[in-house]
């Protein structure tokens, strides 16, 4: 199908991930060495997580590209949880991710289309931690919504021309006035 019979696209949003559970289910109380990953649950992990990213946004980019704007949204973890013991290969996914978006914005930028990460600023209550193991965690876990109102701007007017920037959705309000944007 070719993009001219796929319509319009103003917003995509890159969240499709699997997480640590899929390659150790107690991972968060029980870090893995990054030799106990097999080569399959690592190649599935980066195969959802990174190339997903890729592939989703190769094959929309053409229509936006025909329609002369567009923005991509590609939602990242934070950078502790990219260094964090026994990570492998979540961490790197989104390390990659990161890479991804910035080069993505780059080539992008002349097009009219603007590629954003926005991440939670923490571990997120979104069903990738197993329910046995959240009593066992000794701090808080963000709920989803903190990233409603970043990603409504996101993909509002209010962001035209913003692009490679790395929001973290609980300083939120700060980027908004350090950048004097939103109002």
């Amino acid at each position: 199908m070719g993009s001219k019979n796929m319509g319009k696209l103003d917003v995509l949003v890159n969240n499709a991930g699997i997480g640590m559970r899929t390659v150790n289910s107690r991972f968060m109380i029980e870090p893995q060495p990054f030799f106990q990953v097999t080569p399959d649950e690592f190649r599935n992990l980066i195969a959802t997580n990174l190339t997903g990213y890729f592939l989703v946004a190769r094959g929309f980019t053409p229509l936006m590209i025909n329609q002369g704007h567009g923005k991509i949204i590609n939602i990242s973890m934070n950078y502790e949880t990219m260094k964090r013991k026994g990570f492998i290969p979540y961490g790197p996914s989104r390390a990659g991710t990161e890479s991804l978006s910035y080069i993505m914005a780059e080539d992008l930028r002349p097009y009219g289309i603007t590629v954003n990460l926005l991440l939670p600023g923490g571990a997120t209550d979104t069903g990738m931690i197993p329910e046995e193991l959240k009593s066992q965690i000794k701090f808080p876990l963000l709920r989803p919504r903190v990233m409603v109102e970043p990603i409504i701007f996101l993909a509002s007017s209010k962001s035209d021309g913003i692009t490679a920037e790395r929001i973290i959705a609980i300083e939120f309000s700060e980027w908004l006035n350090k950048f004097n944007v939103g109002d």
